[in-house]
């Protein structure tokens, strides 16, 4: 008998952390964070952390777990979410993976093999030295030239994934993305439901502008050099994060304010079409248009008709 395991996703701003709350609570649940910046204590308001109060009761997890100096990838959050996902199971809970970086849900909904090559780490260096050098743009191009699916799933500025790609292919001679979509075929482990929210493309978008705005208004700017202030390098895994990168550049006099603000909205807006094409590649998933619903009711009523004809509740 396989263990059931819900999953609620979607493009940024789409909606998900309020809808996630109410479905938590129907089922018994335990919410686990999908997300690659809320992780990080300090860095809340350019994450959209959910606060005390929003969680209503709910149990979180992968939140504020590691410092900001800290490295953080999708291997480490496998372990992490595999580890709570038993505590969950343990308290006779059913766990929901909640968040947009789907790379990471996939990692856990298929258990992927990450076969890491520790041993030799002169490729990564020198990887490391061409982006520092040449700029990441360029990396990305070398990537797009062997493997264009991977290249086309990471932004340019990822360059540790980036790096991870091209090594992988040179280590093994197999691209990336094959790979990947081998692990992907695995059957699941899990009794899951695997839910996509969705919205119209424009409202999307506008909501995405919105809540930067806001966010610069609740002092984005300050957080940033706070993190700045307290030693935290760019090149850090947790200032890789839309917003941050972007502010701790103009902290740094190589753009202004009014630029900056500019190409974090540009970039999210992109961000969140990747991840509906990302989503749009996953198999078995059941998408929620929120054009559909009337209220935050009749989405959870149609959330939890699917898994009851699931038998997951």
């Amino acid at each position: 008998m396989k263990r059931p395991l819900i999953i609620l996703t979607g493009p940024t701003a789409v909606g998900k952390t309020e809808a996630s709350i109410g479905l938590a609570k129907a089922v018994g649940g335990e919410i686990i964070s999908a997300d690659s910046m809320q992780v990080y204590k300090g860095m809340d308001i350019g994450s959209a952390k959910i606060t005390p109060q929003e969680m209503d009761g709910v149990r979180h997890h992968l939140i504020d777990v590691l410092e900001p100096e800290e490295d953080f990838n999708v291997v480490k959050f496998q372990s992490l979410a595999q580890k709570a996902m038993e505590e969950i199971y343990a308290r006779g809970r059913i766990p929901l993976i909640v968040g947009g970086t789907g790379f990471y849900i996939q990692s856990v909904l298929y258990d992927i093999d990450f076969t890491e090559n520790d041993g030799d780490v002169s490729l990564r260096r020198e990887l490391e030295v061409t982006a520092a050098e040449k700029g990441p743009e360029y990396l990305h191009r070398m990537l797009r030239d062997v493997d264009p699916e991977a290249a086309d799933e990471l932004h340019p500025n990822n360059v540790k994934r980036v790096i991870r790609a091209l090594e992988f292919y040179r280590q093994t001679g197999t691209k990336i993305s094959v790979h990947n979509r081998k692990e992907r075929e695995k059957e699941s482990p899990y009794q899951f439901a695997y839910f996509v929210l969705t919205d119209d493309r424009a409202r999307l978008y506008e909501r995405i502008d919105r809540r930067v705005d806001k966010m610069m208004q609740d002092g984005l700017l300050e957080e940033v050099r706070t993190l700045r202030d307290r030693g935290v390098k760019p090149a850090c895994t947790s200032m890789q994060g839309l917003g941050y990168k972007e502010l701790y550049a103009c902290l740094e006099g190589e753009c202004s304010l009014e630029e900056a603000v500019r190409i974090i909205k540009r970039d999210t807006r992109h961000f969140a079409k990747r991840q509906i094409t990302w989503f749009k590649r996953e198999k078995d998933v059941i998408w929620l248009d929120k054009r559909q619903f009337s209220d935050r009711d009749g989405l959870l009523e149609e959330m939890l008709g699917y898994l009851r004809k699931k038998g997951i509740q």
